[in-house]
């Protein structure tokens, strides 16, 4: 008989890492990295400057915060904006902007979604979760989640931006595992996107040949008016 795979929290987190590299990274136009080394902590705090949290529920339980200094937050929303092709003038130069928060909140905002996506397509379960919580703060601010869970872990991972700023994510959910029985393919995910330009790809060269078979018909029909 053939081992059973186990995924744990911990590769649960990995999973996590990759959703916030990899929408952040796309959105700044810059690579976002994290470390290998995990911290195991005791509990989940939201800290200085600018903090965001999330809770997801379903599958399992759990509440994802990220602390950015005012260093990270201002390089991640300021290439943003500048890969929006925003103008350098409209550009907030304050972490305390409400434009900041907001920004910040809707990338986390589609991290949780690209997360949510990819539990939903590997562990076969399905997590929802609420509208992130994204504020500038001058005082750790201590968050809980408020559920009973049998075997509580926290989690610190600490990420760096181009520019070599930090920030940090801190994920607190129940102990749990997901074991395989049995091989399945995981469907790729549909990136909408790559639906859109595909689609304005494929109208805009059937627009391009109707338009080259409507030259071609006229040019015959001007021979055809000499004669030729």
């Amino acid at each position: 008989m053939s081992k059973s795979k186990v995924i744990s929290t911990d590769d649960i987190l990995a999973t996590l890492c990759h959703s916030v590299t990899g929408v952040l990274s796309s959105a700044s136009g810059n690579d976002i990295s994290y470390s290998a080394m995990v911290q195991k902590i005791t509990r989940t705090c939201m800290r200085p400057d600018i903090g965001c949290f999330v809770l997801f529920d379903g599958g399992f339980t759990g509440l994802v915060i990220t602390n950015f200094t005012s260093q990270a937050a201002m390089e991640i929303y300021g290439d943003y904006m500048r890969n929006m092709g925003m103008p350098e003038d409209e550009i907030a130069h304050s972490h305390l902007s409400d434009d900041v928060s907001n920004v910040l909140g809707e990338l986390m905002n589609q991290i949780v979604g690209d997360f949510t996506s990819k539990v939903r397509e590997q562990l076969h379960t399905s997590i929802t979760q609420n509208q992130p919580k994204m504020m500038a703060i001058n005082k750790q601010v201590q968050i809980s989640v408020d559920t009973t869970m049998d075997r509580p872990q926290a989690r610190r991972v600490t990420f760096t931006t181009s520019k070599q700023n930090i920030f940090y994510l801190e994920l607190a959910m129940d102990k749990t595992e997901f074991i395989k029985l049995h091989d399945f393919d995981i469907a790729e995910a549909l990136d909408p996107d790559d639906i859109i330009e595909n689609e304005a790809r494929k109208k805009a060269d059937k627009e391009k040949s109707s338009k080259a078979v409507e030259q071609d018909d006229g040019d015959d029909d001007f021979m055809a008016g000499l004669g030729l």
